[in-house]
């Protein structure tokens, strides 16, 4: 009788320890699973945190860089920037069109010529020390052109043929050909509203960019 009983006890551990054990290691895979969930989403933490410090360094250099060439190209311009004849923002240089041109006209004024004569030394060292090129844009307001004896057949053809003269000036004047070209922009991208004479005055523009140079092809 007692050796049935504890037999019949033993039988009873048995099961509870076998039925405790399923439940230790369902436990143990849940935190196995829940640290591995863990350990990744820290890595990935850990990388959008390293990924987001490296634009942030890229966007300081980029900055940097952009004040460096700002301040050089002031440099390079003191002069005409400090008499008034050109403006300088955001690294684009301007003239105004009654500065080089007459009303409605491509062929370049004597004060024209001589500011472009003055600038164009420079410019020429500012590209050459950089490895940039000079963007020449051309601006009109937004009257259309006379229908009688106009020379030209919108603001397109008008600026374009602008931006040529001044280009071609700057060549001239010894900017080497490969370092600069000519854009045409019309009546688009006004810098003031065409409503009155001195906003339509403000928008016959030149305008001078220096940009890098696009990247070669292997």
């Amino acid at each position: 009788m007692m050796a049935d009983a504890g037999m019949d006890t033993g039988g009873e551990l048995d099961d509870g320890l076998d039925g405790a054990a399923p439940v230790w290691a369902v436990f143990g895979d849940l935190m196995a699973g829940a640290l591995g969930a863990f350990a990744l989403i820290l890595v990935c933490a850990l990388g959008m945190q390293m990924e987001l410090a490296e634009r942030l360094k890229t966007a300081q250099q980029q900055r940097a860089e952009q004040a460096r060439r700002l301040m050089t190209l002031e440099q390079a311009l003191a002069g005409p920037l400090a008499a008034g004849r050109v403006t300088l923002q955001d690294g684009r240089i301007g003239i105004s069109g009654s500065v080089l041109f007459d009303f409605n006209s491509a062929e370049l004024q004597p004060e024209g010529r001589q500011l472009l004569r003055s600038i164009s030394a420079p410019l020429a060292t500012y590209l050459r020390e950089r490895g940039e090129i000079l963007m020449v844009s051309g601006f009109t307001d937004d009257r259309p052109m006379r229908s009688t004896g106009a020379r030209f057949a919108d603001n397109w053809e008008l600026s374009a043929q602008r931006a040529l003269t001044v280009t071609r000036t700057l060549i001239d004047e010894g900017i080497p050909s490969s370092q600069v070209f000519a854009a045409a922009f019309g009546s688009e991208q006004a810098v003031a509203s065409n409503a009155d004479a001195e906003g339509r005055a403000r928008n016959r523009r030149v305008e001078m960019a220096p940009m890098p140079r696009p990247a070669r092809k292997p």
